[in-house]
């Protein structure tokens, strides 16, 4: 384990014949200032402006479909004769939003139907109108399914397990009783939301 596997390995091969290189050869290796290192540095540099050049390229296309895209969506509904401008990638793929948004077949069911489902322009937005929106969105949320009440034995046995932490501060492990009876009571809980949950 120790020394093994950091010394790096070297292999000689010993030739049949000897091996000679012209003085040109080894004069301009020797004076050479390039070394191993300068040679693996001067790669990963071109490498990295490589692979920056091509991130830079993607951030670009991306930026372009997304400044598109966003130009054909609008929140003023489209006159019927005219379409909505898509981008060449958009046209190629059926399968974009801007081809299923401009779909005929496309429906948003989460508007309300009717004379009140066209938007209104922002400018005829008035303060009345936005606080009945308001109210609106209060009444929904308040209709809403609410939370149950945490039994008061689950409530007790916390107050226990709080006020026992509280006392024993620099000791909290003595408290593991209040802590056992906590559990047990959430594990009733637990269980009979399973129970609820599972009809």
């Amino acid at each position: 384990m120790g020394n093994g596997g950091s010394k790096p390995e070297q292999h000689i091969f010993n030739a049949d014949s000897p091996v000679r290189f012209s003085q040109s050869v080894v004069d301009s290796l020797q004076n050479s200032p390039e070394t191993d290192s300068t040679r693996a540095k001067d790669l990963e540099l071109k490498i990295q402006s490589r692979v920056n050049s091509e991130l830079r390229r993607i951030r670009d296309n991306q930026s372009k479909q997304l400044a598109d895209l966003t130009a054909s969506l609008t929140t003023n509904p489209p006159k019927p004769d005219s379409k909505p401008p898509q981008s060449p990638e958009s046209k190629r793929d059926s399968s974009s939003l801007v081809s299923h948004l401009s779909s005929p077949f496309y429906q948003d069911y989460s508007a309300p139907k009717g004379p009140a489902a066209e938007p209104k322009p922002e400018s005829d937005r008035s303060h009345d109108s936005v606080q009945k929106e308001i109210m609106d969105l209060r009444q929904k949320l308040d209709s809403r399914k609410k939370l149950d009440k945490v039994s008061p034995e689950v409530e007790k046995a916390k107050e226990s397990l709080v006020k026992c932490l509280r006392t024993n501060d620099r000791r909290p492990l003595d408290c593991w009783e209040e802590v056992e009876n906590f559990k047990t009571e959430v594990g009733k809980l637990e269980k009979a939301f399973i129970q609820r949950a599972g009809r």
